[in-house]
């Protein structure tokens, strides 16, 4: 299709991607965004191979690269520090032709922003309503501004006002059973070494350090806990001392070190996978399209290969936008489905759902020499649209 207009709502990872990829393929494209200013959600994200190969199709390896993380090896510990494996990410590199870039979010959005011109999105802008004829797309924003085009990318995240238009019904998020404490703290050695991503796992919790770009370390702790449990940054460090209580002096010395006021908190939620992502003129991507847990570490960089995905399909048909983003629904559904289910059983397993398969797992892991577990990462990765 040639000469299209592009309206794309939500200036996250996924939009702004889309963004990036519209343009290079010669079409205009206009972001709009409701917040007044860009924060990324969460502190970091690990970007493996898939994602990454897909920045690179986009011109920006040198940019990924530079932010991102060296991480050469994944260590698993039990609570008490014992190691229940150790081993080198090497293979998988080999085995899919790029190494993975753990980044940190502000990071990665600022990369964006600057590919695609932060001065190009337009925030303050909500968008409330989408009209749409045989020939054109408008969204309506709360202030009374339209924006009209030839095709309207819903990236507005996983509170998605636009999925209830495109599925005709309201969709709820399900609670996965767990809470997530993330942020950034100045790599040392004495929580783990600089270029290992090192995961202590223990009465159904963990506690996870991964190096980015900037010699910091993204952390995460994970404990079970019923929905709606009230907290605030004030008691962070207290409660995670309680939850970690007895744990491996590198999680004591994290909990120590970490800033209250800049680490997030999240009820981990996801979304059914969905049947359709796609209505006439107007197509879901991201977290609009497919929440899922991050259990897999895969959410963001499927909002990045839609964005890849849906540009291809649009530049490869003269039939019709529709027909375009009908072919988008059929490769993405299956791909995205499978991430979300997968994500959710391994977060059961993780968690505990199960006692007996959460304890069995770290038995495994005593006896894995990595195999086992670059294997299924190299099958999600290569299961991409760049093998």
């Amino acid at each position: 299709m040639d000469n299209l207009k592009v309206i794309i709502i939500g200036a996250g990872m996924g939009g702004l991607t889309t963004g990036i990829a519209m343009r290079q393929a010669g079409y205009e494209v206009e972001i709009y965004d409701r917040v007044s200013q860009l924060r990324p959600a969460g502190a970091g994200i690990s970007l493996w191979s898939n994602g990454v190969k897909v920045l690179n199709r986009l011109g920006l390896s040198q940019e990924i690269a530079a932010i991102g993380g060296q991480m050469n090896r994944v260590t698993y510990c039990s609570q008490t520090g014992e190691k229940l494996t150790d081993f080198s990410l090497q293979p998988l590199i080999d085995c899919v032709g790029q190494r993975p870039y753990p980044v940190a979010r502000t990071d990665l959005q600022n990369m964006l922003l600057n590919a695609f011109g932060a001065e190009n999105v337009q925030l303050n802008s909500k968008c409330v309503a989408i009209e749409q004829d045989a020939d054109s797309v408008t969204a309506i924003f709360e202030d009374g501004r339209k924006a009209t085009g030839d095709v309207l990318v819903a990236a507005d995240g996983t509170h998605s006002i636009t999925r209830s238009y495109v599925l005709g019904h309201a969709v709820e998020r399900r609670y996965v059973g767990y809470v997530n404490w993330n942020g950034l703290v100045p790599a040392s050695d004495d929580l783990a070494p600089k270029d290992s991503w090192v995961i202590y796992v223990g009465e159904h919790k963990r506690a996870s350090m991964m190096p980015v770009g900037g010699d910091r370390f993204y952390f995460f702790f994970d404990v079970p806990l019923p929905t709606g449990t009230v907290s605030s940054p004030g008691t962070y460090r207290e409660e995670l001392a309680s939850f970690f209580k007895g744990w491996a002096d590198p999680v004591q010395n994290l909990i120590q070190r970490l800033d209250p006021l800049k680490t997030n908190r999240v009820e981990i939620h996801d979304v059914d996978p969905l049947k359709t992502l796609v209505r006439d003129r107007v197509v879901l991507l991201g977290d609009a399209a497919h929440s899922t847990a991050p259990d897999l570490g895969q959410g963001g960089c499927q909002a990045i290969e839609d964005a890849l995905v849906l540009a291809t399909y649009l530049q490869t048909t003269n039939i019709s936008v529709a027909d375009a983003l009908k072919r988008y629904e059929t490769a993405r559904c299956d791909r995205v489905a499978d991430i979300i289910t997968r994500a959710r059983k391994r977060s059961n397993m993780t968690h505990g759902k199960d006692p007996e398969k959460t304890q069995q797992w770290y038995e495994e892991l005593r006896h894995e020499d990595g195999t086992e577990i670059l294997n299924a990462i190299s099958k999600t990765i290569l299961a991409g649209p760049l093998h």
